[in-house]
């Protein structure tokens, strides 16, 4: 995330938002998001519902939850989807812009 943080301005100029959901208790996800200063959203969920909605994988012996990252056009239409392998798996600016069509 802070990837994506360190980006932030980048994506706003691609007119991309970021939502991040996190499977964190929403007090410890808060406190993470005031701590590390994210300029975008963070939602918690804490029960995975979304993250299992979108094939987020758990793999218990590389720490907890793969990185996923969806883009969603503005017409509600998945645009992309990229499941990481590991924890620093996870897809820079150039390969989301060439897939968001900007």
């Amino acid at each position: 995330m802070t990837q994506l943080r360190d980006e932030f301005e980048k994506y706003v100029k691609l007119n991309i938002e970021i939502l991040v959901l996190g499977p964190d208790s929403p007090k410890s996800f808060k406190d993470f998001w005031k701590r590390k200063s994210m300029p975008f959203i963070g939602l918690p969920d804490p029960s995975h519902k979304v993250l299992n909605l979108y094939g987020q994988e758990l793999k218990i012996l590389k720490l907890g939850r793969m990185p996923a990252q969806v883009l969603i056009d503005q017409s509600g239409l998945l645009k992309y989807v990229y499941y990481g392998k590991s924890m620093a798996d996870i897809p820079g600016l150039t390969e989301l812009e060439n897939s968001s069509g900007n």
